[in-house]
């Protein structure tokens, strides 16, 4: 048995292995399809960490065949599922953004404005990815073709959590590109944008 302590991704697999057995490499896939945007790991990850939950009593493997190669098939046992809803009940951690276009914009004083315009361009490049993808999915359960339609409620939670957040980011980015397309160097403050940029971000926004 493993001493380890189940982290934040042994529960994301978890969560997976309480909708269906599922092999490796079909799980991988489904990472990639829908916790990718959110929760990002390595597929090395990925392998080692449902050996882990093996190890820990919380899902079982199985050998079998799929055509004329073995597979090893995952799936969460009692106690899994135990751990999972026990999980469930405690407070999440607060956010974290591991991004290195934060960093840039953080740093663009020291690099040119096209540099600048090119890491906005690609924070609205990704924010778009992500609306189409949560787009397109929410487009195959309209039509009853998504996978697992029983979880469509809380599916839908979440794609519209994604495509919210993304969309403001889309706005952030096309104001921000305006702003800075007018700016003579990235090395001289525009102390009156600024300012006023900092301030309405600080505003309450006004009910819909």
């Amino acid at each position: 048995m493993s001493t380890r302590s189940p982290t934040t991704t042994s529960y994301a697999i978890l969560g997976l292995l309480a909708i269906r057995p599922w092999a490796t490499y079909d799980l991988a896939k489904l990472m990639g399809r829908s916790l990718h945007f959110f929760w990002p790991r390595a597929e090395s990850n990925l392998y080692a960490e449902t050996k882990r939950l093996v190890d820990a009593g919380l899902a079982e493997a199985r050998k079998e065949w799929n055509g004329d190669r073995k597979r090893t098939v995952y799936s969460i046992t009692d106690r899994g599922r135990e751990a999972l809803r026990e999980w469930l009940t405690t407070p999440p951690a607060p956010p974290r953004v591991e991004s290195e276009a934060h960093l840039r914009l953080l740093y663009a004083n020291y690099g040119s404005k096209d540099d600048l315009l090119a890491t906005i361009q690609s924070i609205e490049d990704d924010a778009q990815r992500t609306i189409d993808h949560y787009s397109q999915l929410g487009i195959e359960y309209a039509r009853g073709e998504g996978l697992f339609p029983d979880r469509i409620h809380v599916n839908a939670l979440l794609a519209s959590l994604s495509i919210e957040h993304a969309r403001a980011t889309v706005r952030w980015a096309r104001r921000s590109r305006g702003a800075v397309q007018v700016w003579e160097t990235t090395e001289r403050p525009d102390m009156e944008w600024a300012a006023e940029t900092l301030l309405d971000a600080a505003r309450e926004p006004q009910d819909e």
